[in-house]
C-alpha cells in the first residue's frame, strides 16, 4: 500500500483530533487513534470525553468527563493548535455529544473542518458504550455534521433499524444513514461474514462506491473500527476526496489487521505498530 507523506524533521505535522474515550487497555478508543495518526506521521490532539475501566476481556465501568472539560478541551487546541481534520468515537451520552456539537458549531468549524463521525455504541464484547438514550442526540445534532459517518454493523440495527445481510440491505442502510445529514455514510461490512471479503459500501446520497479486501482469520480485531476511522480523517487532513480517504483507510486497517497480536485472556488488538518494520 501507499502511505501518507511523512513530515520532514522540525516540520510542523498535520494536525487531527480525536474526540473520544480512553481505553485503559491500550486496544481501542484514543490509544488506538493516536498509534494511527504518529504512524501515518500525523499530530495528535486529544479530547477525552470519558475514561473507561477495560482490558482484552471486557469493559468493567467507565466515568464520563464533565462537559465544560470537553468542551474546553476542543476550543484550547482548535483556537491556538489548529486541527485540519477530526474525528469521534465514544461519546457516552447525550449531554457530551450535544456538548460537542454545540462547540464545534460554535467554533466554526461545520463546513471547514472534516469530521469523521464513529458512532461508538458498544465494545467489542457488547458492553454498552452510549447511553440508550443518546442515539436521538447522535441522529440530530452530530449526524449533520459529520463528513462521514462509519458505523459497524451492529451499530447501523441500533442507529436506523436495518438489518443488513446482503448487498441490497447494505444499500438500504446507507441510504437511511446518509438521510440523517452526514455529506457521506460508510456501512462497514467487516461483520457480514457471507463471504471470505469484507465489502464496505459508501454513498453520499447519490452514487454508491464499493471497497473490497479479504477477509483477516483473526480474533484479535480490537480497535479496528477505531483505526479505521482514524485513517480516514488523516486522509482527509492531507486533502484527500472522501472515497481516496476510505479507500486509503481500508488498506491500512488491513494491515493493521495482519499485525494484530494476542493481548491478555480476551482479543488482542489490530496493530499499526507493522509500519515500523517499513
Amino acid at each position: 500500500m501507499s502511505y501518507l507523506p511523512l513530515p520532514e524533521p522540525g516540520a510542523t505535522p498535520v494536525r487531527v483530533m480525536t474526540i473520544a474515550g480512553s481505553d485503559s487497555g491500550g486496544g481501542a478508543g484514543i490509544q488506538a487513534d493516536m498509534r494511527t495518526f504518529a504512524l501515518l506521521g500525523v499530530h495528535s490532539a486529544v479530547t477525552v470525553t470519558a475514561v473507561t475501566v477495560q482490558n482484552s476481556t471486557g469493559v468493567r465501568g467507565f466515568h464520563e468527563i464533565p462537559l465544560d472539560i470537553v468542551a474546553g478541551q476542543i476550543d484550547a487546541v482548535v483556537t491556538d493548535i489548529g486541527v485540519q481534520a477530526a474525528k469521534t468515537g465514544m461519546l457516552a451520552s447525550s449531554e457530551i455529544i450535544d456538548t460537542v456539537a454545540t462547540t464545534w458549531r460554535g467554533l466554526g468549524l461545520h463546513g471547514t473542518v472534516p469530521l469523521v463521525v464513529d458512532p461508538v455504541c458498544a465494545s467489542m464484547h457488547g458492553d454498552p458504550l452510549l447511553h440508550p438514550s443518546a442515539l436521538d442526540s447522535l441522529r440530530t445534532e452530530l449526524f449533520p455534521l459529520a463528513t462521514l459517518v462509519t458505523p459497524n454493523l451492529d451499530e447501523v440495527r441500533l442507529l436506523v433499524g436495518i438489518d443488513v445481510v446482503d448487498e441490497t440491505t447494505q444499500k438500504e442502510a446507507a441510504r437511511a444513514l446518509h438521510a440523517l445529514g452526514p455529506q457521506w455514510a460508510l456501512v462497514k461490512g467487516g461483520h457480514l461474514r457471507r463471504s471470505s471479503h469484507s465489502p464496505d459500501l459508501l454513498f453520499d446520497g447519490t452514487d454508491f462506491y464499493e471497497f473490497d479486501a479479504t477477509r483477516i482469520d483473526t480474533p484479535h480485531d480490537h480497535g479496528a473500527g477505531d483505526t479505521l476511522a482514524a485513517a480516514t480523517a488523516c486522509a482527509l487532513a492531507h486533502g484527500y476526496s472522501v472515497p481516496d480517504a476510505v479507500a486509503f483507510a481500508k488498506s491500512w486497517v488491513t494491515e493493521c489487521l495482519r499485525a494484530a497480536y494476542p493481548l491478555g485472556a480476551g482479543h488482542g488488538p489490530v496493530s499499526a505498530l507493522f509500519r515500523l518494520s517499513k
